[in-house]
C-alpha cells in the first residue's frame, strides 16, 4: 500500500508540474506572439510615415480584405491542424519562426517517430519542443551561412540544370513523408488522395492552394474513418 501511495503522489507531482511548464509556455508563447504581430504590423507603417508614402486607409483595407480572404482560412485550418502535432511548446515556436509546414512539420514527425511518442503526452509535447528549437537553430545557421555565401554560389543556385529540383523540394519531402501514413490507413487515404489528385491534374491553379485543399480533403478523410470505425473496419 505504501508504494502504491508514494507512485500516486509521484504521478500526481508529474502532473502538476507538467501542467505548470505548460502554463509557463502559454505566458512566454503568448508575449512573444504579440510581440512579433507589433513588429510585424509596425514597421512597414513606420516606414511608410518616415518615407511619407502611407497608403490610405480605404486602399489599406481594400488591400488587406483581398489577402485576408485566403490567408485567414488558411490561417485558421493550419493552427488546428498542426497544433495537435506540433504541441504547445512547438506550436509557439513554429508560428513564430516561420516555415512551418515545409520544415517544422517534418521535423517534428520524423522525431516523434524516432522516440515513439504519442502526440498529446508530455512526452511528445518535450520532443515536439526540442525538435522544433534544433530545427530553428538550423535554419537561422544555415541562412546566415546562405547570406554570406550568396555571391560565390550564385552560379550554383542560378544553374538551368538545377531549377527543376529546387522547384520539387516540398512536393519531394511532403511525398516521401506522406507514403509512410497513407500505407498505415489506406482506407482513408484513398479516397481524399485520388480525388486531390485529379483536381490538380484537370485544374491546375488548384496546386497553388493547396492549404485550402486541406479543409476539404481532411473533412472527407475525417468523414471516411468515422464511417469506417462505425462499421469496426478500423
Amino acid at each position: 500500500m505504501s508504494n502504491y501511495t508514494n507512485n500516486s503522489v509521484s504521478e500526481k507531482e508529474k502532473k502538476e508540474f507538467f501542467e505548470e511548464f505548460n502554463n509557463g509556455l502559454h505566458r512566454i508563447g503568448r508575449f512573444t506572439l504579440i510581440a512579433a504581430m507589433i513588429m510585424l504590423i509596425s514597421i512597414p507603417f513606420i516606414v511608410g510615415a518616415v518615407n511619407g508614402v502611407m497608403p490610405s486607409m480605404s486602399g489599406f483595407l481594400r488591400g488587406f480584405a483581398t489577402v485576408g480572404l485566403i490567408y485567414i482560412p488558411v490561417a485558421i485550418v493550419e493552427f488546428l491542424v498542426y497544433t495537435p502535432m506540433l504541441g504547445v511548446g512547438g506550436s509557439y515556436l513554429s508560428f513564430i519562426t516561420g516555415n512551418v509546414t515545409n520544415m517544422k512539420i517534418p521535423c517534428v514527425m520524423n522525431a516523434k517517430d524516432i522516440a515513439k511518442t504519442e502526440p498529446g503526452t508530455p512526452e511528445h509535447e518535450i520532443v515536439s519542443t526540442i525538435s522544433v528549437a534544433v530545427s530553428a537553430i538550423t535554419t537561422t545557421l544555415v541562412i546566415i551561412a546562405g547570406v554570406i555565401m550568396l555571391v560565390p554560389l550564385q552560379p550554383v543556385l542560378q544553374a538551368e540544370a538545377l531549377l527543376p529540383a529546387f522547384n520539387n523540394v516540398v512536393p519531394a519531402l511532403f511525398g516521401a513523408l506522406g507514403l509512410k501514413y497513407f500505407l498505415q490507413s489506406p482506407k482513408i487515404a484513398v479516397v481524399p488522395l485520388a480525388l486531390m489528385s485529379l483536381l490538380c491534374i484537370f485544374v491546375p491553379a488548384a496546386i497553388s492552394q493547396t492549404s485550402l485543399l486541406l479543409i476539404p480533403s481532411g473533412g472527407l478523410a475525417l468523414a471516411i474513418g468515422y464511417v469506417l470505425f462505425k462499421k469496426g473496419k478500423l
